[in-house]
C-alpha cells in the first residue's frame, strides 16, 4: 500500500496550512468584470451583502483537487459540492450531490444516485460523466493531485451504473470514506476537461454546482460571490451577495471589522491580543479547537538529532505553560498526543512531554551531548513568532544555546531544499481542513517519501519502516475497535520518536457582528462557513 504526498513545490504553492505560502499568480477571472479593490460591493447599507475578512491569501491554487489554501478551501465549500458533504463543525455527513448516504458503510461497494435537477453554474446539468471525470483526476497516478493522497490506498475505482448512478469500489472496507468523500468536490468535465482546464482551475476559474457562484476574483485583493438561483441542494445560500476580502496583515484585518463604520460583518484568524478590544466594540468573538498546532521538526540527518534522546530532551525542556499563558493568552493546550484532545481517536500518548528540565538534562547527558548549540528556524506566522522566545529561554536554561531564525515560509523551505545542515524547524499545521480522522491527519505528515519525511530524513530508518507498516495495518483493519487500538499504538510510536511533533494545540478565533449575522459557528480550522448563518 503506498501513500504519496505533494512535492515541496506544491506544498509552497498550495498550502496556507503553514500560515503563508509562495505566491501563485491567478490570472483567470470568473466573470468579465468585478471590483479591483477590497471595498464592499454595494456599499455599507447593502442589506443583501455580507462582507468577510479572511486572514489568508486568495492568490494560491483554486483547483479543488490540489489546493490546501485556507482562503480557497473555504470558498470552494460554498461553490462546489461533493457526493457527500460534512457539517463544517460537527463533521456529520449528509448527502449533497448524492440523494442518500450508503446503507452499509462497511460494504466494499457504495452506490450513489445523483440529485435530480442539479446544475452547474453555467446552466449545464450535472452528469455521471462529471463524477467519473473528477475521480479519474483524484486517482490519477501521473497527475498525483493532493487530494489523491487521501483516496488512492482504499478506493480502487469509480464506475458508471446508469445515466444517474455511480458505484465506488473499495480495496477493503473503509467506513471513514463517508466523511473523506467531502474532499472530492465534483467538477464539470465540459469546463475543466478542456485544454488548459486544470491550469484555469488553479488560477481562479470556478464553476461548481453549489449554493454560491463566483462573480469576480481579484488576487491579493478580494473574491465576490452571489447566490446561485438554480441551486436545488440541501443548504441554500442565505445571502444574495458575498465579498471576501483577503487581508493577511492582522492589524488591517482587525480594523476592517472594528468601529462604528466597520466594513465587514465577520472576520477569521483573530489575534488573541485583539479579542477583548473587539468584544468591547460590541462584536461576538468565539473560538474553536482542533488540530491547529505548532510542531517541531528535527533533521535526523544532522547529529545529534539522530538520537531520539536529544529530540525528547528538547521537547521536555519547553515551558509550555508559560508559552500558553504569555504567547497564546490562554488559548492553547500542551500536546499530550499528536492528535488534539477533541479528536475521536484521541488517547493520551504513552510519552507525554510535560515540562521537565531535569529530565531534559539527564537525557542529553545519557546521549553524551554537552555544549549543544541549536539554530531554530521558524515560519514568521505571528502566533508562532510569539511562541519562539519561550522555546529559546527554555533551551538556554538547560544549557542549549539557542538562536532564533523566524522567516518567510518560502524562504525557509528554500533554505532547507538548498542545504541539509538545518537542525530544528518550528511551523504550524492544521490537517482538519481536509478532515478529522486520524488516518488522514497522520498521513499528511507521516508518509514514506513524503515532503515532511524528506525534510526529517527519517523515513528510511528501521523505526520509520515499522511505523509505516503499522499505519497500513490500521488503515486496512475493518474492525473499528481493532483499528482504533492500532491507531493509538502507532500514535505512541510517533510520540516516542519525536521526529515531527506538536508542542501546543491552539484555538482559532472568529469575530462577527451579532446585530447583522446570526447562526455563525466558529470552526477549528482556517476560514469560515456561512451556509447556515443568516443576515439579520
Amino acid at each position: 500500500m503506498t501513500y504519496r504526498t505533494i512535492s515541496r513545490r506544491d506544498l509552497l504553492r498550495y498550502s496556507a496550512i503553514l500560515g503563508a505560502a509562495a505566491t501563485v499568480t491567478a490570472t483567470v477571472s470568473a466573470c468579465e468584470s468585478g471590483p479591483a479593490s477590497t471595498g464592499s460591493v454595494g456599499g455599507e447599507g447593502d442589506k443583501e451583502l455580507v462582507t468577510a475578512v479572511i486572514g489568508y491569501g486568495n492568490d494560491q491554487s483554486w483547483d479543488p483537487t490540489q489546493t490546501a489554501s485556507a482562503f480557497s478551501m473555504a470558498a470552494i465549500n460554498h461553490i462546489y459540492e461533493a457526493l457527500v458533504e460534512t457539517d463544517p463543525v460537527t463533521r456529520e455527513p449528509y448527502p449533497a450531490l448524492a440523494t442518500a448516504l450508503p446503507a452499509d458503510p462497511a460494504a466494499t461497494t457504495w452506490k450513489f444516485t445523483l440529485r435530480p435537477g442539479a446544475k452547474w453554474h453555467d446552466g449545464q446539468p450535472v452528469t455521471v460523466d462529471d463524477v467519473l471525470f473528477t475521480f479519474e483526476r483524484v486517482l490519477d497516478d501521473q497527475a498525483k493531485p493532493l487530494v489523491g493522497n487521501f483516496f488512492r490506498a482504499w478506493l480502487q475505482e469509480v464506475r458508471k451504473v446508469d445515466a444517474t448512478s455511480v458505484e465506488l469500489v473499495f480495496r477493503f472496507p473503509f467506513p471513514d470514506a463517508l466523511r473523506r468523500l467531502s474532499i472530492a468536490k465534483i467538477m464539470p468535465k465540459h469546463v475543466f476537461g478542456a485544454a488548459g482546464g486544470w491550469d484555469a482551475a488553479k488560477g481562479g476559474k470556478a464553476v461548481g454546482s453549489g449554493p454560491f457562484r463566483m462573480t469576480a476574483h481579484n488576487p491579493k485583493s478580494n473574491t465576490t460571490f452571489e447566490a446561485f438561483a438554480d441551486y436545488n441542494g440541501p443548504r441554500r445560500a442565505a445571502y444574495k451577495k458575498m465579498n471576501w476580502l483577503s487581508i493577511v496583515d492582522a492589524s488591517a484585518r482587525v480594523a476592517k471589522i472594528s468601529g462604528a463604520h466597520a466594513e465587514a460583518q465577520i472576520a477569521d484568524n483573530i489575534p488573541y491580543a485583539n479579542i477583548e478590544q473587539l468584544k468591547g466594540g460590541g462584536l461576538t468573538v468565539e473560538g474553536a479547537t482542533g488540530m491547529n498546532h505548532m510542531f517541531l521538526m528535527f533533521n535526523t540527518g544532522n547529529k545529534p538529532f539522530d538520537d531520539v534522546r536529544v529530540r525528547q530532551a528538547l521537547l521536555y525542556a519547553i515551558d509550555t505553560k508559560t508559552m500558553i499563558d504569555v504567547a497564546l493568552k490562554g488559548h492553547g493546550t500542551a500536546s499530550t498526543s499528536f492528535l488534539n484532545q477533541d479528536n475521536p481517536s484521541y488517547a493520551q500518548a504513552r510519552t507525554v512531554y510535560a515540562y521537565d528540565p531535569e529530565k531534559a538534562k539527564s537525557l542529553l547527558a545519557a546521549a553524551g551531548v554537552s555544549g549543544l548549540s541549536v539554530t531554530l528556524m521558524a515560519v514568521n506566522v505571528s502566533w508562532i513568532a510569539d511562541c519562539l522566545p519561550t522555546i529559546a529561554n527554555s533551551w538556554n536554561a538547560i544549557g542549549v544555546r539557542t538562536t532564533l531564525q523566524p522567516q518567510d515560509t518560502s524562504a525557509l523551505f528554500t533554505k532547507m531544499d538548498q542545504s541539509q545542515d538545518y537542525q530544528v524547524v518550528a511551523a504550524a499545521s492544521n490537517p482538519n481542513q481536509f478532515g478529522i480522522d486520524a488516518d488522514l491527519i497522520l498521513r499528511y505528515n507521516y508518509t514514506p517519501g513524503g515532503v515532511w519525511m524528506k525534510y526529517t530524513r527519517w523515513d528510511a530508518s528501521p523505526a520509520a519502516r515499522d511505523l509505516f507498516a503499522l499505519m497500513d495495518r490500521a488503515t486496512a483493519e475493518p474492525d473499528q475497535a481493532k483499528k482504533l487500538a492500532l491507531t493509538r499504538q502507532y500514535l505512541d510510536v510517533i510520540a516516542e520518536q519525536a521526529v515531527l511533533y506538536p508542542v501546543v494545540h491552539t484555538e482559532l478565533m472568529t469575530a462577527w457582528d451579532g446585530g447583522k449575522l446570526t447562526g455563525v459557528r466558529p470552526q477549528g480550522y482556517p476560514g469560515i462557513n456561512l451556509l447556515q448563518s443568516k443576515r439579520v
